[in-house]
């Protein structure tokens, strides 16, 4: 993580503030912190404000401001970012049923690791992980805090369509596609959630910043598809 944020260009009515050059809970807290930061100015000249994992992508209104004058406004809130509470922290219960139809992978994560299926839904259910960032669609949350042991790699060729609400492994983290797509990661289980819904506000249940954590349904019984999805 940097002493001070680096400001870099991104257009002609974006910047990137840079806050390490690596990926860690503590830097990323700091990428929130200057968010709240920045929200709580209410600057006028402010489109846009999307945090990822070590970064803030910040969009303004060039007619309202400069790059200049927006790097000179961001550069003493960096104390505010590290003061940032986390006791304020969301923590959401993501129900998920493991295994079987819903999670075809399952099998190929346990083998891969050594473990049962068992160990796998105990170890990836035991964990609070942090919400990183959202991307690839709309409301898929970037989620790290995943066991080495349940590191496993992509699937080879990317399935044409991964059901919404699928929970899914790849490399070192964890996710949930939001909403069928297609998809590479190895999918272990399956959530009734709807994390993303166009019509609700705010669309996405899962915000970057929040901690997520998974609970395990015990049967078919329990679980119902996302609304609009039969896949």
């Amino acid at each position: 993580m940097y002493d001070e944020p680096k400001f870099l260009p991104a257009g002609d009515c974006a910047m990137v503030v840079e806050i390490g050059d690596s990926i860690s809970p503590e830097t990323n807290r700091r990428v929130h912190g200057l968010l709240r930061a920045i929200e709580g100015r209410g600057l006028p000249e402010i489109v846009d404000l999307v945090p990822t994992y070590r970064s803030l992508l910040v969009q303004y209104n060039p007619m309202l401001a400069s790059f200049e004058a927006m790097q000179e406004s961001f550069a003493g809130l960096q104390a505010e970012a590290a003061d940032a509470d986390p006791d304020t922290t969301r923590v959401v219960e993501v129900p998920t049923l493991y295994g079987g139809k819903h999670g075809p992978d399952l099998d190929f994560v346990a083998e891969h690791n050594g473990l049962s299926p068992e160990e796998v839904v105990e170890l990836h259910s035991e964990t609070e992980y942090l919400v990183y960032m959202l991307g690839f669609t709309p409301g898929f949350p970037y989620l790290g805090g995943l066991s080495e042991r349940l590191h496993a790699p992509r699937l080879e060729t990317p399935r044409p369509t991964t059901p919404g609400g699928s929970v899914g492994i790849a490399e070192g983290q964890t996710g949930v596609y939001p909403v069928a797509s297609p998809g590479g990661w190895r999918i272990i289980g399956r959530t009734p959630l709807q994390l993303f819904d166009a019509e609700r506000r705010p669309p996405s249940l899962l915000t970057a910043g929040d901690l997520v954590r998974f609970v395990p349904l015990t049967q078919d019984g329990d679980f119902q598809l996302p609304v609009g999805d039969g896949v």
